[in-house]
């Protein structure tokens, strides 16, 4: 999807629509959930500080994220992609992986697959999306970015290796902005030059994720879109807008993440055994404790004691606090799935 939170917002108020938005909170020590086309022009992204958010754009718009609204639009776009087939890989509330060799609509081609599902979420939500189109799903998710917003792009088996050999490396999916910056470091800019690196010099350098790397700097990649890999925790966390050292005000604003991952839980009907509350002080130092108990956590009211019994072993606190999250994972077997985490 396109700028998804902050398209679902500007869809439902119009006089959001051609503004700089930012869905997220506004406060000092907010960040930036995601951010309109408008917004990005000015180098507002996901994950930026609210404060570098105003600053880059002084007539940025917040508003505040509405993710039960979220969901639903997913759930929605979801009931889409199982018009075409079953083999649907969520990333994300707003990205999936679909495998659409054997379509249910019989569509010849994965191109016109794809423009016909994006015609259908366009005309059923009102929304854009964009769609990467290949034969693996390493180069279908770089393509997917290519012609953002509201396009789609495809990289044909004949053009897959010297297609990756001129992109840069920050744009590939799994490495990061830490391993950019090595493998800059190294002299690896492009595909081409990870490709030309031995791999005696990527174990070296790289450890285990060597092979991966090996691999898409060739278009290789075998995994296939797996429907049923299991998901192994949902969390939530928020930063205050101030130092908080009063126990009644943390335990507020850790039952209300409980409540968010609660409400993940019950939509999925997930149940897991361990519960973790994470803490980090005004220090920036982090803390987290963790619980698991013999069966799985299947009341709002037990997930609510266990987060405050977790918090209490913190008191009395050393200093304030900045942030608190709860996290449930640890789910029984065959009980999890790949659906996204409340803030992915």
């Amino acid at each position: 999807m396109d700028a998804f939170f902050a398209s679902v917002e500007q869809r439902d108020a119009p006089e959001l629509r051609g503004r700089p938005v930012a869905v997220g909170h506004g406060a000092a020590r907010g960040v930036v959930a995601a951010a309109s086309y408008e917004a990005r022009a000015f180098g507002v992204r996901s994950a930026l500080p609210s404060v570098t958010a105003i600053r880059r754009c002084p007539d940025l718009i917040f508003v505040r994220p509405r993710f039960e609204v979220y969901r639903a639009v997913s759930r929605q776009i979801h009931g889409i992609f199982a018009d075409y087939t079953d083999l649907i890989q969520p990333l994300s509330l707003d990205e999936a992986y679909l495998d659409v060799t054997h379509n249910r609509r019989g569509i010849e081609t994965a191109w016109a697959t794809a423009r016909e599902i994006r015609a259908r979420i366009r005309e059923e939500t009102g929304l854009t999306a964009s769609a990467g189109i290949s034969y693996n799903k390493f180069l279908a998710k770089l393509a997917s970015d290519h012609r953002k917003p509201d396009g789609q792009f495809a990289v044909t088996p004949d053009m897959g290796a010297d297609w990756v050999a001129g992109l840069p490396v920050e744009r590939f999916h799994g490495v990061g902005p830490v391993t950019a910056a090595k493998m800059k470091r190294l002299g690896i800019h492009t595909g081409a030059d990870l490709r030309d690196r031995p791999m005696a010099f990527l174990v070296a350098n790289f450890g285990s994720s060597a092979e991966w790397y090996h691999r898409i700097a060739r278009g290789q990649d075998d995994r296939p879109v797996n429907p049923n890999r299991n998901r192994k925790s949902s969390g939530s966390e928020t930063t205050f807008s101030r130092d908080l050292t009063d126990p009644a005000a943390i335990e507020a604003e850790l039952i209300g993440q409980a409540d968010e991952v609660w409400d993940w839980c019950v939509s999925r009907e997930t149940w897991g055994r361990t519960v973790t509350v994470k803490a980090r002080y005004s220090d920036f130092r982090q803390v987290t404790r963790s619980r698991t108990t013999p069966a799985p956590v299947r009341s709002r009211e037990q997930l609510h004691a266990t987060a405050r019994a977790l918090i209490a072993t913190l008191y009395p606190l050393e200093r304030g606090l900045r942030l608190v999250g709860v996290t449930v994972s640890n789910f029984g077997e065959g009980e999890g799935d790949d659906a996204p985490s409340l803030f992915d």
